[in-house]
């Protein structure tokens, strides 16, 4: 389609659906045609199922890809471990991936190392720790009252994460180490992929587990767990998921993975724009081909309608939040020097890195400044943010080898 074409088209269809709405999609078809054209069509994004891959779904089904000249293949994988070996092999040319994941794998911590990229944040908030029935039969329904019946009943107790340098194995070390409980000799900390977590609970092969939703009301609907904290609890407005790819692929193919990158935002954007819309998303990714769940155990936390299992219901200000007028997806340089400060805490590096060089490297933040602009959407002045933690330590990325060895309990 020739550049004239689709200023033309584009035109006509802002003419009919109310320019207001559409002057975006305008700049965008422009912009795609000219000079900065996709050099490659087709991308392969692989993704797990779970609620928070819903923007690059979204991306793929309401044809925003399109609009920007790319296709979005949407790839559905069975592990966190199999989406980093097809990431790295260049099986996949992107993923929704764990924050702490591209990180590992940059580092060479986390299997093989390869010079990794984020692109941008895709969610903040919406995971949760989830403990046993059994558990919470005893008196375990957070933290502290944790930690007293496991110093009253000594044996092993076993705690489940997605992949050990991942968003969800650090808030499982963070939130026992914030009880007093040490997870590195105090607990035993097991490896599950999220679709997996139900069923391992229900035979008795971990006491709790975090993971991303729907896996963790999925477990309350089941009757055999309970949601102790969210993770908004440990952190609000925490970083999750990511857009990520291999730097290689970020610097051979600069006008593909901004094409991406606007689709995707342009899809953060729609799911928050409106309860209607993330309602329609809920029934979208629940269906077979994403995560493969009833409707009902996506839809109620997605709007913050929680329950705990135990008869307590709330409404969370702090749900999953995929856009938050661009708050969530600017790469912050602190967010991906948070997750080094633990995997140093936790011992999986065992020197301190440089940390700001390594967030820098990894962080694509003139990439996504590039697309954010293009779009209108509104981008921090800071690549720095400081938040306040569960354990009452705030992090503000300014000295984070300070940071790393504050803590009383570490590996």
């Amino acid at each position: 389609m020739g550049r004239r074409n689709v200023i033309k088209a584009a035109a006509a269809t802002a003419a009919t659906a109310g320019a207001a709405g559409l002057i975006p999609g305008l700049q965008a078809a422009v912009y795609a045609a000219g000079s900065d054209k996709p050099e490659k069509e087709e991308v392969r994004i692989g993704f797990i199922p779970l609620t928070d891959c819903a923007s690059v779904v979204m991306a793929s089904v309401l044809g925003f890809d399109k609009k920007y000249g790319v296709k979005i293949v949407p790839t559905k994988e069975a592990s966190w471990a199999g989406v980093r070996d097809k990431l790295v092999n260049g099986e996949l040319d992107m993923a929704h991936v764990l924050y702490g994941l591209v990180y590992g794998v940059h580092l060479g911590i986390a299997g093989p190392k390869k010079d990794m990229a984020v692109l941008m944040s895709l969610n903040n908030n919406g995971q949760a720790i989830t403990l046993s029935k059994a558990l919470a039969d005893k008196g375990a329904v957070d933290g502290p009252s944790l930690a007293k019946v496991m110093a009253k009943e000594k044996r092993e107790y076993t705690f489940a994460g997605t992949f050990p340098t991942g968003t969800h194995a650090m808030w499982m070390h963070y939130w026992l180490a914030a009880a007093g409980i040490n997870p590195v000799n105090g607990a035993k900390l097991i490896t599950v992929p999220p679709p997996q977590m139900v069923a391992n609970m229900r035979v008795g092969n971990m006491d709790g587990f975090c993971v991303g939703e729907p896996w963790n009301h999925r477990a309350i609907m089941d009757g055999i767990g309970i949601t102790a904290n969210t993770t908004q609890d440990i952190w609000k407005d925490h970083p999750e998921k990511v857009l990520g790819t291999t730097s290689e692929f970020a610097k051979k193919y600069p006008h593909t993975t901004r094409a991406v990158m606007m689709a995707v935002l342009e899809a953060s954007r729609w799911i928050d724009a409106s309860l209607q819309n993330k309602m329609k998303m809920a029934e979208t990714v629940a269906d077979k081909a994403y995560v493969n769940t009833g409707v009902d155990a996506i839809n109620q936390r997605i709007l913050g309608r929680y329950q705990n299992g135990l008869g307590k219901t709330w409404d969370d200000p702090n749900h999953m939040k995929f856009f938050n007028d661009g708050a969530v997806n600017f790469p912050y340089l602190s967010d991906g020097m948070w997750f080094l400060t633990q995997h140093k805490r936790w011992g999986l590096l065992k020197e301190h890195p440089d940390y700001l060089a390594v967030a820098r490297q990894i962080n694509q933040i003139d990439l996504y400044k590039e697309a954010a602009t293009a779009m209108k959407v509104s981008v921090p002045k800071e690549p720095l943010r400081t938040s306040k933690l569960i354990d009452g330590v705030v992090w503000d990325g300014k000295d984070p080898s300070k940071y790393a060895d504050s803590f009383k309990i570490k590996a």
